[in-house]
This record gives structure tokens, sequence and C-alpha cells, in this order.
């Protein structure tokens, strides 16, 4: 009779468990050991049991069958994944392309080229967006004059204002000036009137003797001769009492 089919699912007995992994283990290995030598492939086989036991088999070494590995995989994803790049670049770069040729037809439109290809529909559209960019070019207009006469009006204010500060400062020093004015017109008033007074006091002191100690006055030889000749020689030439 033939072998039945065993199911596939965990054994729950232990020992039945440890058995067919035994069993199975060194036929996998041996199997791949075959394969390995029939058709001189390189193989590598890693073989870890529930309790975390190793079991491996490499034809030329596990490491440098699990180095050789990395690098395939690593490149291929490299290269699939700069292929990917290139190709999203290439559908950015024409949709920015069709959106260029988009924007230029338009400009040309709203500068009045290019318009036979347009139908009634579009040149109507077309008109309404003349229209709406007049319209926001007037306004925008208006805004900026008016924003310069209110600029030209505070300009105006503060020029008053400076005007009216500097009229104030003349108007004072204008009266300041006008009263030192007046103040020198005064003392000179005062002054002329003293010198009215000087002469009659001076007269009067001309009618005082002076007396002059130890000061010599050099006296004419006329009066000395006559001084001498009558007959004061007691006195000395050139002294006045």
């Amino acid at each position: 009779m033939g072998r039945g089919r065993v199911e596939l699912k965990r054994i729950e007995n232990k020992i039945n468990r440890q058995v067919t992994f035994s069993k199975r283990r060194s036929g996998l290995l041996k199997k791949a050991y075959e394969l390995s030598v029939l058709c001189d492939a390189e193989i590598a086989l890693i073989i870890f049991s529930s309790r975390g036991k190793l079991y491996e088999f490499g034809s030329v070494g596990t490491s440098k069958t699990l180095e050789r590995y990395q690098r395939c995989c690593y490149t291929s994803q490299d290269s699939n994944f700069a292929d990917q790049e290139t190709q999203n670049w290439y559908q950015e770069m024409a949709k920015l392309k069709a959106k260029f040729e988009s924007l230029q037809r338009s400009q040309r439109h709203l500068l009045g080229e290019d318009l036979g290809p347009l139908t009634v529909k579009e040149l109507q559209q077309l008109e309404r967006q003349l229209e709406s960019a007049l319209s926001q070019a007037r306004q925008r207009k208006a805004q900026i004059m008016l924003d310069q006469m209110e600029e030209l009006r505070k300009k105006e204010r503060h020029l008053g204002e400076i005007n009216k500060q500097l009229k104030d400062r003349l108007d004072a020093e204008s009266a300041s000036f006008r009263a030192i004015q007046g103040s020198w017109a005064s003392d000179g008033v005062v002054t002329n009137n003293a010198f009215s007074l000087q002469p009659s006091q001076s007269n009067d002191m001309d009618c005082e003797p002076t007396l002059q100690i130890g000061f010599p006055q050099l006296v004419p030889p006329e009066a000395a001769i006559t001084r001498n000749t009558g007959g004061e020689n007691n006195f000395m030439l050139g002294w006045v009492l």
C-alpha cells in the first residue's frame, strides 16, 4: 500500500515533533548538498530550531552567499528606484512644459496676438478678462492717487506747523529786540542829562582852591621871574602851593 498524505500542521506531540525535525533537517541539508554538486549551484541554507539552535550549509560559505544576495537585491532596488524617479521627473517636466506653453498662449491672446484659432466663446471670455483687468487697474490707480494726495496734505500740514512755529519765534525775537532798543534809548537820555550837569559842577569846582602836594607843576619862566622879583625867596622854582 502507498504512503498516506501527511497533514501539514504543527505536531502537538513534543517527541514526535523533535523526531520529525531531525529527519527532515537532515534530508534538507542532503538535498542542498546534492543540488550544489550536481548542478554547480551556489547554495546557502540556514535553519533555526524551536529552541534557537542554528544549522547551516553553504556550498561556498554562507557569509559569501549572503553578501552576494545583498548586493543583488540592493542593486536591483536602487535601479528600480532610479528608474521610477527618472520617470517621475519626466512626467513632472512634461506637465510644467505644457503649463508654460499654455501661459505663453494666454499672454499672446491678452496682447491681441494669435486670435485666429479662437472661437466666439473664447473671444468673449478674453474680452471679459480684459475688462476685469482694466477695471482693477483703474481702481488701483485711483487708490494710489488718493494715497499720494493724502500724503501731500500731511506734508502741507506739517510745513504749516513749522511755518507757524518760525513765525512765533520771529515775533518773539522782534519783541525782545524792540525792548532792547527802548532800553538803549532811555539810557541815552539819562547820559545826556548827566553830561548837561557836568559844566556847572566844573565851574563850582574852579572857584575853590586846589592843594596839590608832591606833584611838580611846570611854571612858565615869566611867572617864576615875577614871583622872584616880589621878594618871595622861600619857595622853590617850579612848585606851586
